[in-house]
């Protein structure tokens, strides 16, 4: 399992390496924090009150590899793309939302969901490629200026789901309702208190603004699809139950700031 952390360590470690055997490359680090909201299997599908009541918050340190600012041969590539590693952290609090715990009269089957509860905390490494529209060069000559961006990549995730009831023991079928109970993906039910590794490929779209010829800020939105279901601790037998259909994925709404090495 520590085999994918590894490679990914060894990656960013040879970028590095190759940016300080470069004299025409600069580096920038960052920070970056913002609410998460994490799409699982708790809570209707596509549903407000999902959205919002299981919304977490996430916070990680960044590092770019700029080809453009100590450059002076342009290309559309140096003038438009940078290569930026993270490391992040997020936890989420998790409930049932929506239409089925909505149901009134309340049922013991509603009970049941209200009660279920569940906590997911990732921390993530990885790099990912940021394309610019306008001109890397450009931007880093004109302070208050903008630069939209839309980004690519992957990470090497360490995931730890615990998943529980209020009503007591969530093996017991008078606590979870029968699809949660069913065995699943190699699991005794479709609920598991785990930790794993796991990989996600990210997508995103921001914008850079120039505070000062030095440091910049950044608002970003990103897409990060997980490579199992397990995330949020519940992942009911998808042979069985057709709407389960879908990985875990989070939303990052992130705010940053950059600060350049070089320049």
């Amino acid at each position: 399992m520590l085999k994918p952390v590894i490679i990914t360590l060894f990656t960013i470690l040879g970028i590095s390496t190759a940016v300080n055997a470069q004299s025409d490359l600069a580096q920038e680090i960052g920070i970056f924090a913002g609410p998460v909201t994490l799409q699982s299997d708790f809570g209707q599908r596509n549903n407000f009150d999902t959205n919002v009541g299981n919304t977490g918050f996430g916070i990680g340190v960044m590092h770019f590899i700029n080809f453009s600012a100590a450059n002076n041969h342009e290309s559309f590539f140096t003038e438009h793309f940078k290569v930026r590693s993270e490391l992040s952290f997020s936890h989420t609090e998790l409930k049932h939302f929506g239409r089925w715990v909505d149901k009134k009269p309340e049922t013991v089957f509603v009970n049941m969901l209200k009660n279920m509860k569940a906590s997911s905390t990732t921390v993530g490494i990885g790099s990912q490629l940021e394309f610019s529209f306008i001109k890397i060069h450009d931007f880093e000559n004109t302070v208050g200026s903008f630069s939209p961006y839309l980004s690519l990549g992957f990470q090497v995730d360490y995931y730890s789901a615990k998943v529980g009831s209020n009503l007591g023991d969530l093996t017991l079928p008078n606590v979870t309702i029968g699809k949660y109970l069913t065995p699943s993906d190699g699991r005794a039910h479709g609920f598991s208190t785990e930790t794993g590794i796991v990989l996600a490929a990210t997508g995103g779209i921001g914008v850079h603004y120039k505070l000062t010829k030095m440091d910049d800020l950044m608002f970003e939105t990103r897409f990060k699809m997980y490579s199992n279901d397990w995330i949020d601790g519940l992942n009911p037998n998808k042979d069985i139950y057709k709407e389960n259909k879908s990985n875990d994925w989070q939303v990052w709404f992130n705010f940053g700031y950059i600060y350049y090495l070089e320049f």
